[in-house]
């Protein structure tokens, strides 16, 4: 690798350490552009980093192990605007740079991403709902919150399966006050967290060459084409839900995001896995492996992400 390239993985890492920090700080309800605020974002930066990078550098070692040419990864900072949902970053990507050889390698690099990156979010999660601070952490951001709840931006994050279970399983103490959807964005662990499985998810559906795509080709082969179509037409619908509202029908189900995410893999990531070499179908352990993602995609996902 050359000085040029090392130079640019590391400028975007540390441009997006800056820019999560950033972000950070303005989830917690504080000036983003006051210096002494700046620790006050590492929780968050630290953990939405560690997140990504398990998830990348899954498949840049699954990649390397099969003999296939990578990068590293090119993290992608995002800077904090005015009146934009803003997580610091819109994530990683590695990018190979030989051909993949077989289903089985296909399989490799595509599976490790998302179960690298779910055991990372897992971590998060654990540790925040068992280390949930006290109710004088919530008070510091809405001084009058037991008084007046329900005093944030109108912003409540939506739910999946896993989340839920988790806020409801790992809390040590019944006195332990768990935020509400409206409030968790709040808690750099909780939010990072919740960003980990939301990215997983999205990254999981098995359509083109996203992550779950590359699986639904090593597992199915032609047939993923019908997988696909059948995932795309699911994200179409419930992101067409989220415009209920829009008519006058009363719905919170939904989310107008996803017509934007299906414009993306349409023209972009494309629906249908292009061929490999060899075709050879994976072997039972494999198979295995690949339900389990698919699990992942179901605790993970969630319909409705965002709500104002």
């Amino acid at each position: 690798m050359t000085l040029k390239k090392i130079v640019l993985h590391l400028s975007l890492l540390i441009a997006t350490f800056f820019t999560t920090t950033v972000a950070g700080v303005a989830w917690l309800n504080l000036d983003p552009f006051d210096l002494y605020n700046f620790t006050a974002g590492l929780p968050y930066s630290f953990s939405i980093l560690f997140i990504l990078t398990c998830h990348e550098f899954g498949h840049y070692f699954a990649a390397r192990y099969h003999g296939v040419d990578a990068t590293l990864p090119f993290f992608i900072p995002t800077p904090s605007l005015p009146g934009f949902l803003n997580f610091g970053t819109f994530g990683a990507v590695i990018r190979t740079q030989s051909a993949v050889p077989s289903k089985k390698v296909m399989f490799d690099i595509g599976v490790a991403g998302p179960i690298a990156g779910f055991i990372a979010t897992l971590i998060i999660l654990i540790y925040g709902f068992t280390h949930l601070p006290g109710k004088e952490f919530i008070l510091k951001i809405h001084p009058d919150y037991f008084k007046i709840p329900d005093q944030g931006i109108g912003l409540a994050f939506g739910h999946s399966l896993l989340y839920d279970f988790l806020a409801i399983s790992l809390p040590n103490n019944s006195n332990d006050f768990i935020p509400p959807m409206s409030e968790m964005y709040h808690y750099p662990f909780l939010c990072t967290g919740w960003f980990g499985l939301f990215v997983t998810a999205m990254n999981l559906i098995p359509v083109g060459q996203l992550d779950g795509g590359h699986i639904s080709y090593a597992m199915f082969g032609e047939r993923h084409k019908m997988v696909s179509n059948i995932a795309f037409g699911i994200i179409f619908v419930v992101g067409a839900a989220g415009f209920l509202p829009v008519i006058g029908i009363d719905s919170s189900f939904g989310w107008t995001g996803w017509i934007f995410w299906t414009l993306i893999l349409f023209f972009f990531i494309k629906l249908y896995h292009p061929p490999v070499e060899d075709e050879t179908a994976l072997d039972p352990s494999r198979t295995i492996i690949g339900w389990f993602a698919f699990g992942i995609l179901l605790v993970s996902f969630t319909p409705s992400p965002f709500t104002l």
